[in-house]
């Protein structure tokens, strides 16, 4: 006769099969093995510690925790839905080994906490790995725009030319903005390293347990100080999620734009064989498919911090299950963070080519050099918004000629104002504008290299 699969005494029956089927997290909770695994073992000799059960007790259950991890990484331990998750799965492994003392190991704890402490130890190690991948992305980044100082490029405002701007100052823009996601990262693993361990259900325990001393013997700066907040917490994922969502943005603009360099009307950089793909029909093609994954991918993550905090918007105190539903979202953005970082640092290192003439022409082909002719005037001595009304004339003219600045003879200029001499043509030449923009944090080229500087000492720190 089967013995019936009940939660306890209390219950008469198993769960239907469908909805021990809905209510199991086991095939996606596996993920969190290592971090119970490590709990499990820090709670065990917080137990022995303190007297609870004793150190031949603690030790067995260290050698049966242990022998599931080997037995897991062999591919020997392979929980099914009658699990539920992966702690019950741990405890009922254990209990098989080590016989009954397996099942003191619960003492002093519940799944809530539990729970609690195994997403914030896997997420603390996740963040380290994805702060790795934000260095080596920002370092390539570094290393390319240290290759194109002097190159230069069209810089824009409402995607219509505005001025010519460095190629590398271009690039270290996203090092800036990787520098703010590490550093959010860094501020989010403040409140990730946190312990839950000992707040139980809801309440804390009766129990003379030491959450110190287990939050010291797995890593954790501080404890909760409140049992109720302590189990029903999320606030730390959901500020990793934004913080995610926001490497992603910064990856999606990256994206974009490469998409569009890599256009025939845009044509400044080329895609290398190893990271493009073809079409199926048109054999001419090089599709930029690495950033146009990058960019649909940013919508799931969004979806995923989104979907978290509708989850939260409604929880009463303490624990629900609805909080089941915190780990998918997080276990796929870390996923997708990190192939995307991986991706995108492969781009730049080896997946493309600029397109040095290309550059070249098209910082020379528009009136992008409008502003320095102001700016010449204003150091002659004109007001500026005089001098710019001036120029916007001038641009209106030569636009109706089909002539560029740099086309007008110096007689032309001088009718416009006697205070135009020859040097006007050295002042609106593309590398000259760029050069020139030499305040604190602009494209000149010695700006420029300072900030590369200043990043590369801080990524070697």
């Amino acid at each position: 006769m089967n013995k019936k699969n009940t939660w306890s005494d209390r219950f008469e029956t198993s769960l239907h099969p469908a909805i021990a089927i809905f209510n199991a997290s086991i095939n996606f909770d596996i993920e969190l093995i290592e971090y119970d695994l490590n709990g499990s073992i820090a709670h065990a000799k917080m137990l022995a510690k303190t007297g609870i059960i004793s150190s031949e007790e603690a030790q067995q259950l260290n050698v049966g925790l242990e022998q599931i991890r080997q037995e897991y990484h062999q591919g020997n331990f392979n929980p099914g839905v009658e699990a539920e998750d992966i702690h019950f799965a741990v405890e009922k492994r254990l209990i098989e080994i080590v016989g009954s003392v397996g099942k003191k190991l619960h003492t002093g704890r519940s799944r809530n906490d539990q729970v609690g402490t195994d997403i914030r130890l896997y997420l603390r190690a996740e963040i380290e790995a994805i702060k790795t991948g934000l260095h080596q992305f920002q370092s390539v980044l570094v290393n390319l725009a240290e290759q194109n100082i002097e190159t230069l490029i069209p810089g824009y405002t409402h995607l219509q030319r505005a001025q010519p701007l460095s190629l590398a100052h271009h690039l270290m823009a996203y090092v800036q903005m990787t520098k703010r996601d590490w550093e959010r990262l860094e501020d989010v693993l403040k409140r990730t390293n946190i312990s839950p361990l000992g707040c139980g259900a809801l309440a804390g325990t009766t129990l003379p347990i030491d959450r110190h001393y287990s939050a010291e013997l797995l890593g954790f700066e501080d404890i909760y100080e409140n049992s109720l907040d302590g189990v029903s917490d999320r606030d730390f994922a959901i500020e990793f999620l934004c913080a995610a969502s926001l490497i992603m943005v910064h990856l999606s603009r990256l994206s974009e734009e490469m998409i569009l360099w890599a256009s025939e009307e845009f044509n400044f950089i080329k895609l290398n064989d190893s990271c493009a793909t073809g079409s199926s029909i048109m054999p001419q093609k090089k599709n930029p498919d690495i950033p146009e994954l990058v960019r649909g991918k940013t919508g799931r993550v969004f979806g995923h911090l989104q979907g978290l905090l509708v989850i939260m918007k409604g929880l009463p105190l303490a624990y629900n299950k609805d909080l089941q539903e915190d780990k998918e979202g997080i276990f796929d953005t870390v996923k997708t963070i990190k192939a995307c970082l991986e991706a995108m640092t492969i781009l730049l290192s080896e997946g493309i080519e600029f397109n040095q003439s290309r550059l070249n022409s098209a910082v020379a082909e528009d009136f992008s050099n409008a502003t320095d002719v102001a700016d010449y005037l204003t150091s002659k001595g004109v007001p500026f918004r005089e001098a710019y009304n001036l120029v916007g004339k001038v641009v209106k003219t030569s636009l109706a000629q089909g002539k560029l600045l740099k086309e007008l003879t110096l007689e032309e200029w001088q009718q416009i104002n006697p205070a135009f001499e020859s040097d006007i043509y050295t002042a609106i030449s593309p590398k000259n504008v760029v050069s020139a923009r030499n305040s604190y944090g602009g494209t000149g080229f010695e700006q420029v290299k300072m900030a590369i500087s200043r990043a590369k000492s801080r990524l070697q720190s």
